[in-house]
């Protein structure tokens, strides 16, 4: 199923100060004081700004950072990496492909039995869309990610 995410004029008009200065402007939220860090909810995480799904609960892991933390993004070519030499360092900032939105930072110190990266990301970049709720919202497409017979996950009693 093709998706036209991208940024409109109404969907900026819609975000908060935050989620405006953080897509828009390229700035992060404080650790621990953000919506995603600690959620551990099923579900798939969606640019604020286009609704392009970036990532999932699956791939989520506790990093310890106080931001929502991913082993990898929803698919190839939802984000892309910039190099990002702000504030005297030369990091890895990472933005959607649809709506260029900024998300976060990619860093090497992910779990090393996940492929060793860590996509840090700010909640205010992100919205969350619940299993039970992904049909409903145009994300039924995802759904086979949480089931574990349609990914060859299912135990055998």
């Amino acid at each position: 199923m093709a998706h036209d995410y991208n940024t409109s004029a109404e969907a900026l008009r819609r975000l908060t100060k935050t989620q405006f200065r953080v897509t828009q402007e390229g700035g992060t939220e404080p650790a621990f004081m953000n919506k995603y860090w600690d959620n551990h909810e099923s579900g798939i995480y969606v640019d604020v700004v286009s609704g392009q799904p970036l990532f999932s609960s699956t791939d989520k892991y506790d990093s310890g950072t106080g931001w929502p933390s991913f082993t990898r993004p929803i698919s190839a070519g939802t984000v892309r990496a910039v190099t990002d030499r702000s504030f005297g360092m030369v990091r890895t900032e990472v933005r959607s492909t649809a709506a260029d939105s900024h998300l976060g930072h990619l860093f090497g110190d992910g779990p090393a039995d996940r492929g060793g990266e860590r996509y840090c990301m700010n909640s205010a970049a992100l919205r969350f869309v619940p299993v039970a709720e992904m049909e409903a919202q145009g994300y039924g497409e995802y759904l086979a990610l949480f089931d574990p017979e349609a990914n060859g996950k299912a135990e055998n009693s």
